[in-house]
């Protein structure tokens, strides 16, 4: 059996806040090997949801074995991938910030097992675009949440997916930027969070981020949704869902 990633009290820290910094899931090199290796990459690639059933290099990341095992010893089963995206947010672009948003309303499933790794591929904070969470509020179940009106600040979109339950039934349901309703931006907590380190969090914490601010610092990121093995997802386009490992 592998030896734990999370330390003593780390469950209990996650299970009360909805979120947790691990140091070191990476190491230097393997970020910096994969920050090289994306920039060759054709822009479009990053666009997929499903390139860590394309690309090693990808996979490397999305099933390392520190993410993976962190993530099982949180579900206390095996982790299954939904979905990867890698995203690179430059100084004084405007719009590529996230609305304060729960990930289970763009991935809904069933039972809600949904988690998720941000890594930190380069060092990141509340200057340069860093995630941002609000602490406790996996707690209060799905919340109510509208269109995100700040172009400047957030990206604001509008789409449909085809969606299927167990039994087969489709039907196609609109996404859209998701914000929440009424949130206290006092209650938002802007991580700092080195390369290499990630934070995992439930598909119930609200988090996001924000434009970037810095002078001259790209902040770039990789992110992996997992739920546990048996767990439906009703979004069609990332139904086939791989193990971690």
């Amino acid at each position: 059996m592998d030896a734990p990633v999370l330390a003593p009290g780390d469950l209990e820290r996650y299970a009360a806040d909805g979120f947790l910094v691990v140091p070191g899931l990476l190491s230097r090199e393997e970020v910096e090997g994969f920050v090289a290796y994306e920039a060759g990459c054709d822009p479009a690639f990053r666009e997929r949801l499903d390139n860590h059933t394309r690309d090693a290099r990808w996979r490397a990341v999305a099933a390392h074995p520190r993410v993976a095992g962190a993530v099982r010893q949180i579900l206390g089963g095996d982790p299954m991938i939904v979905q990867t995206m890698y995203m690179v947010k430059r100084p004084a672009e405007p719009g590529k910030g996230t609305a304060l948003h729960q990930d289970s309303h763009y991935l809904p499933n069933e039972p809600n097992t949904l988690m998720a790794c941000w890594l930190a591929m380069g060092d990141t904070d509340g200057e340069n675009g860093g995630l941002c969470v609000v602490r406790g509020s996996h707690r209060g179940g799905l919340q109510g949440t509208h269109k995100a009106g700040d172009a400047h600040e957030h990206q604001v979109w509008e789409s449909e997916h085809l969606m299927r339950d167990r039994t087969g039934r489709e039907w196609m349901q609109k996404f859209y930027s998701f914000e929440i309703d009424g949130l206290d931006r006092a209650a938002v907590v802007e991580l700092e969070v080195p390369a290499g380190a990630g934070v995992f969090f439930t598909g119930l914490t609200i988090h996001g981020s924000y434009a970037n601010r810095s002078a001259g610092r790209v902040r770039r990121a990789f992110a992996t949704h997992f739920v546990a093995r048996g767990t439906w997802v009703f979004r069609a386009d990332v139904q086939n869902t791989v193990p971690a490992s």
